[in-house]
């Protein structure tokens, strides 16, 4: 489809996105940062990835061996 455009199609659908995308709300990185740590940290004990998934509940452990005679 991008082919199908001319230079200028594409130039004005790129001003369009980006009036679109300036009116979005914007937060200060000092406070999304903070409120971003405090997710992380407190969902930290309950994270797979940092503690791990228990034998009995991994549900990609090998249930057992398959034999070929």
């Amino acid at each position: 489809m991008a082919q199908e455009l001319s230079e200028k199609e594409l130039l004005r659908m790129e001003v369009e996105q980006l009036k679109k995308e300036v009116k979005s709300p914007r937060a200060l990185i000092s406070k999304t940062g903070k409120e971003i740590k405090d997710y992380v940290e407190a969902q930290a004990g309950s994270d797979p990835l940092l503690r791990g998934i228990p034998e009995d509940k991994n549900p990609f452990k090998e249930k057992g061996t398959c034999v070929i005679s």
